[in-house]
């Protein structure tokens, strides 16, 4: 729960950031959503393109204006924020979300998908369905899953080749018991963080490095500080597009049906525009000089897993949700 004055100050904040959403649209209902990444980034364009089709099909009544960059906070604030209705949309990493929601922790566990297209199948299916249900109870609406690439370790201190090379090393992670639990299984240690400041806090040695995938090293300019980036991808995380409830109550159910189905529409228009932007990434990164260590034995990192699953797979519905996964073909 948010304090008072916190609440406040942001009922303030949203309703001076609606005025000028809606002096910006013509239509009659400005929905804000917030996201932490830049202009241009996938996620931010994805949404752009849903309120694109939104607008369309409501002949301009309903449109969506994007604060991107963090413009309304960080993703732990904001998640408070959307749930109270001070603001409408948001896209978040399902990391965020694991202390309040117990479906998103399998998703978010290291090695649960094989491949990025087998993440995409279960997401795409029932299974995923059955995770955006689950964000209801907590006045949220899911309205689809976005991709947040293969994670992968980076540092400013030595390239790290095995799983004995992170021992002791401090790594940002996201503020998620489980994103800790499993940088601590490997040996090193979790530092959780806002994203806002890991580039200030490995440049100044308060941690050693991070992870992430490809394009958030990049658009962040963690690779300037960071100069080992190591492919052992333990997570690839699916990032969540959801709704106020309270907003999302407001709307007809004409209108509602409209926006799921935007949402869905903007996945593999997000896809096309993640692929391009990873080859990018990659590209620039490696053209100014980070050390790019891949083909490590990935065998030691998922053994090392055990207790990160025994600790936060308790219940029955998780357990069977890890293995309906796994059984996806």
């Amino acid at each position: 729960m948010v304090g008072l004055k916190t609440l406040k100050k942001a009922l303030i904040s949203g309703a001076a950031l609606a005025v000028l959403s809606i002096s910006a649209h013509a239509a009659d209902l400005v929905l804000r959503s917030s996201d932490t990444h830049p202009d241009g980034y996938p996620t931010v364009e994805a949404v752009k393109y849903m309120g694109k089709l939104v607008e369309e099909r409501t002949d301009g009544r309903i449109g969506i204006e994007v604060f991107h960059s963090a413009q309304l906070g960080e993703e732990k604030d904001t998640i408070e924020q959307t749930r109270f209705g001070v603001i409408d949309m948001n896209r978040v990493s399902l990391g965020p979300f694991n202390n309040l929601i117990e479906e998103t922790r399998v998703p978010s566990l290291p090695y649960i998908f094989r491949s990025v297209e087998h993440m995409h199948k279960v997401m795409d299916g029932e299974i995923g369905q059955d995770i955006l249900d689950a964000f209801e109870e907590h006045g949220l609406i899911g309205l689809a899953f976005y991709d947040g690439g293969a994670r992968s370790f980076y540092n400013s201190k030595k390239p790290i080749t095995s799983k004995e090379d992170l021992a002791g090393m401090k790594f940002r992670v996201m503020q998620s018991d489980l994103f800790v639990d499993m940088v601590d299984a490997l040996g090193a240690n979790a530092t959780p963080m806002p994203y806002g400041e890991v580039y200030s806090s490995i440049q100044t040695g308060v941690i050693d490095g991070a992870e992430n995938n490809w394009p958030s090293f990049e658009s962040s300019g963690h690779f300037e500080v960071a100069g080992y980036y190591t492919l052992d991808e333990h997570l690839i995380v699916p990032e969540v597009l959801v709704i106020s409830k309270t907003s999302w109550d407001k709307l007809s159910p004409e209108d509602q049906e409209i926006l799921r189905q935007a949402a869905k529409e903007s996945v593999p228009y997000m896809r096309k525009l993640w692929a391009e932007r990873e080859a990018a990434s990659e590209a620039k990164v490696r053209e100014a000089g980070v050390e790019i260590i891949s083909g490590i034995d990935k065998t030691p990192f998922i053994e090392a897993m055990g207790p990160v699953y025994e600790k936060h797979v308790t219940s029955d519905k998780l357990k069977d949700l890890v293995e309906r996964i796994r059984a996806v073909e």
